[in-house]
């Protein structure tokens, strides 16, 4: 591809990055809902421009694997704040792993049956649109969580849920597109017993190359000083540590980039005399987040198809369906659990975590990463836009009320 055709491209995107930031301030919605609206007119202006983004679904998995997501789950870890993470860290776990397992089970059951086309749709498609919509997204929620003045405790479980489900999701999701693989090519037997063992590698693989790779980089912080180079460090150990994992190791890139934050923040927090650092790093990385993740959402609206609303309005329903009543089993079960702890879980906040557990960014990568080849992946990719679609407009525009009403309970 000619650079400058390259060049043009990423400008483009960039610009309706901005063009979706500028309809947040103009009509105060939400600022992921209009990324996605700034991607749907961009994608109509395109043939009047004569442009073309070069961006299909078929081509689409590289750039959000490689790119946009380490920066986005970096971002994330960064963000958490370690002492309330560790106060909150059993609903936390339990919601990010045990949860995750269970929406899982219920999405892919209720799909599975609610569609009722074991040919068109067979199991292994719906164990996929599971592990999708498994992990939450708390963006839009958290926003709305800082804007009403919500207990900080409450948003660090919030975030802290998300970001390790995030992890939990896309670990479970190669697992599953692996046996979906497997199962296209009839010359291939499904080992479940070795995808499993995979599994278990990659995933405590990721995590110890995320950990060695952030305690040299911390190293090399303290060594050479300067928030510049600080700065530029962690953005090398974000790519770095999920390329090094995914592509020379074969692990999980999405744990490694997770535990290269939390450990670079642990060991910056205990060994950096310069506090100002810290807070000149958090700035940068507030808008890499907030860039990459409006970028996502663009790329959605580019891609986005409204006569998949038109043709798979039903199997979008029933997974919509799908992800409330499992959410609802997650949320209410683990925040039972945690009455019989120290650090009950109200249940003002339940109510706020249930409706608030939006789908946004991580289930758009996934989705958009999906292969063409497979014969549903436009059933998947259909049901995943209206699921997201629907938390974004519906109760990410709802959420306000619960938060506002139950924001003073005290934990």
């Amino acid at each position: 591809m000619a650079t400058p055709i390259l060049v043009g491209q990423v400008l483009f995107l960039a610009l309706l990055c901005a063009v979706g930031f500028l309809l947040h301030r103009v009509t105060r919605a939400d600022a992921t809902l209009m990324s996605l609206l700034a991607g749907v007119l961009g994608a109509l202006a395109l043939p009047f421009l004569g442009l073309d983004t070069g961006i299909r679904a078929n081509n689409i998995k590289d750039l959000v694997f490689y790119v946009i997501l380490p920066i986005l789950i970096f971002g994330a870890a960064w963000h958490l704040k370690p002492v309330l993470l560790r106060k909150w860290i059993l609903p936390i776990v339990l919601m990010a792993t045990l949860g995750v397992l269970i929406s899982f089970v219920v999405i892919a059951a209720g799909a599975y049956y609610g569609i009722g086309h074991p040919v068109g749709f067979p199991w292994i498609a719906a164990l996929l649109l599971g592990a999708i919509l498994a992990a939450t997204d708390p963006v839009a929620i958290v926003a709305a969580l800082e804007r009403f003045r919500a207990p900080v405790d409450l948003t660090t479980i919030v975030e802290g849920e998300s970001l390790l489900n995030d992890a939990t999701a896309v670990v479970l999701f190669s697992a599953v597109l692996s046996i979906a693989l497997s199962m296209s090519d009839t010359a291939v037997a499904v080992n479940y017993l070795q995808i499993c063992i995979e599994f278990f590698i990659e995933a405590f693989g990721g995590l110890a190359i995320g950990s060695a790779l952030a305690t040299v980089t911390v190293a090399l912080i303290l060594y050479v000083g300067g928030i510049s180079s600080a700065t530029v460090l962690l953005l090398l150990l974000a790519f770095g540590s999920f390329y090094v994992a995914e592509h020379f190791f074969h692990l999980s890139g999405i744990l490694s980039v997770m535990a290269a934050a939390i450990t670079a923040k642990i060991l910056l927090d205990r060994y950096c005399e310069d506090k100002a650092l810290e807070h000149n790093i958090e700035a940068s990385w507030e808008w890499l987040a907030l860039f990459f993740n409006s970028l996502i959402f663009v790329l959605m609206g580019l891609v986005l198809n409204f006569t998949m609303f038109v043709d798979q309005w039903l199997a979008i329903i029933i997974a919509i369906v799908a992800m409330l009543v499992s959410r609802a089993i997650v949320v209410f079960g683990v925040g039972g659990i945690t009455q019989f702890t120290r650090n009950k879980v109200p249940f003002g906040w339940q109510l706020i975590m249930a409706w608030g557990g939006l789908r946004g960014a991580i289930a758009i990568v996934l989705v958009l990463s999906l292969p063409t080849s497979l014969p549903y992946w436009w059933t998947i990719q259909s049901m995943v836009f209206g699921a997201v679609l629907f938390t974004l407009v519906v109760q990410g525009l709802t959420s306000g009320w619960l938060i506002q009403r139950y924001r003073d309970i005290e934990a």
